[in-house]
């Protein structure tokens, strides 16, 4: 898989086991937290809160609140790259294996809501936020690495233009529709608590196909 680009903070008094899972409780936390309230209105003593911790078990591992919202990113793009990965690997045409990554991506999108909610609105930070130059230069960093999942998606489209399964059209607008056709489920979708992983497929499903009937020869 692609490195996700972007030094991480380690902890160094706790064993490799725990600290990766104390780390990874406050990552999942504000991720949760970033969805629901925002960058901006989101601190570091509610993610706290909501863990029923003190905020220094939350320093221990990041300097600043944006530091802990670049891992919350990583992380997210990391999931969006293991998701399509397999995909790839599709048999077949050029559409079909189009078809097999826009629904990995769908299903990720899905079962990572909280963190793809914060890879969007990295996007946001990246172009209108005041912050540090190695602030900017980290987010500089994870927007290259959303190029280059994008790239992934052009590659793709391009292969089924050669193959003759997808009609002529422009690959990188039509990328970046399909990609923000599936990225605006951040702003609908909400897991059930009694969801199951089948009816995520469905509902990944129902995204996919008006989009790939749309590409299609005629």
């Amino acid at each position: 898989m692609p490195d996700v680009v972007g030094p991480r903070n380690t902890p160094t008094d706790q064993s490799p086991r725990k600290k990766g899972w104390r780390k990874a409780e406050i990552i999942d936390m504000a991720a949760l937290c970033f969805m629901e309230r925002g960058y901006h209105a989101t601190s570091v003593d509610e993610v706290a809160d909501r863990l029923g911790c003190t905020k220094g078990r939350i320093y221990h591992y990041y300097a600043s609140k944006i530091d802990l919202f670049f891992d919350v990113h990583r992380e997210g793009m990391k999931k969006l790259f293991e998701a399509i990965e397999p995909a790839m690997k599709t048999t077949g045409d050029g559409l079909t294996v189009l078809h097999a990554m826009l629904m990995a991506h769908a299903k990720a999108m899905l079962e990572h809501h909280t963190f793809e909610n914060v890879v969007a609105q990295g996007v946001q930070i990246h172009r209108f936020d005041a912050t540090t130059e190695d602030q900017r230069q980290t987010m500089k960093l994870l927007i290259d690495s959303r190029d280059r999942f994008e790239g992934f998606f052009k590659d793709q489209i391009a292969a089924a233009i050669a193959d003759k399964t997808l009609r002529d059209m422009d690959v990188s607008v039509t990328a970046k529709v399909l990609l923000g056709a599936l990225q605006w489920s951040i702003f609908w979708y909400r897991a059930r608590p009694d969801e199951t992983v089948a009816e995520r497929e469905e509902l990944a499903r129902k995204m996919v196909e008006p989009l790939i009937d749309g590409l299609r020869r005629n």
